[in-house]
């Protein structure tokens, strides 16, 4: 059982820019794939992108070329740099490593 907790989430303006961090109690070195997933009042919970300890990546279509996950394994942490961000984009977002996942953290953009 990994412990998750995510930071940097709050207020900005539409295209303004977040960094969310996802900070892990142990090693993630052995989790193969991690992920950030999002949800929005009345919404399903989507993927918005995943990793792999490889480093390769995927993305929503809706936010590709806008944010930039990432993860260090030498300081159990993993990262989602958002950019250019969006009025849809607004939702909490939650850290995922199989099977854990962490507590949220709210991101809201208005002008």
């Amino acid at each position: 059982q990994v412990q998750l907790v995510e930071s940097g989430g709050g207020l900005v303006q539409p295209g303004g820019s977040l960094r969310l961090s996802c900070a892990a109690s142990e090693s993630i070195f052995s989790i193969y794939a991690m992920g950030w997933y999002r949800q929005a009042p009345g919404k399903q919970r989507e993927l918005v992108a995943s990793i792999i300890s490889g480093g390769k990546t995927n993305y929503l279509d809706s936010v590709k070329g806008r944010f930039t996950i990432s993860r260090d394994n030498a300081k159990n942490t993993m990262y989602l740099q958002m950019n250019s961000l969006k009025p849809e984009d607004p939702a909490v977002y939650y850290c995922n490593a199989p099977p854990d996942w962490g507590q949220g953290t709210q991101v809201t953009v208005s002008a």
